[in-house]
């Protein structure tokens, strides 16, 4: 079965080990094949853009779909996720899910729950934030 890419101008994608940058006009592309990891711009964490806990899962969890031997990170994971269960033992659910999909071969919804785990951080800094406002340091002044 073939996947349709539609792609915005100067829009990256990756396909296999190869990133794809699409000219200045919206193109569209059918790639065939199977097993082969294709990933859009909007879906990519870098290491300097993976700046918390969760989007290190995410990252490690994207380095396994699109490596050829995807256990070369599973040290650099499971490491990732003991620390945060320890730290937030509410995140078992989620990472029980990542956890399965690797162990299953599935990165792809593996990739897809690392997303979850980066809401639910999300959530839980902004309840955090919401409940210890910050101090208005210019007003005692």
């Amino acid at each position: 079965m073939a996947l349709k890419v539609e792609l915005r101008p100067h829009e990256r994608i990756i396909v296999g080990n190869c990133v794809i940058t699409n000219t200045d006009q919206r193109a569209r592309l059918l790639i065939e094949g199977e097993n082969v990891p294709i990933l859009r711009e909007r879906d990519i964490l870098t290491p300097e853009t993976a700046d918390t806990p969760a989007k290190l899962v995410y990252l490690a969890v994207q380095l396994m779909y699109i490596s050829p031997d995807p256990q070369t990170q599973h040290g650099t994971y499971f490491n990732l996720v003991r620390d945060i269960v320890t730290a937030v033992p509410s995140s078992w659910p989620i990472i029980e899910g990542i956890n399965n999909h690797i162990m299953s071969g599935d990165l792809y919804r593996a990739l897809k729950d690392a997303r979850k785990l980066i809401a639910y951080e999300e959530k839980l800094r902004d309840q955090y934030e919401a409940s210890h406002p910050k101090n208005d340091v210019s007003s005692a002044a």
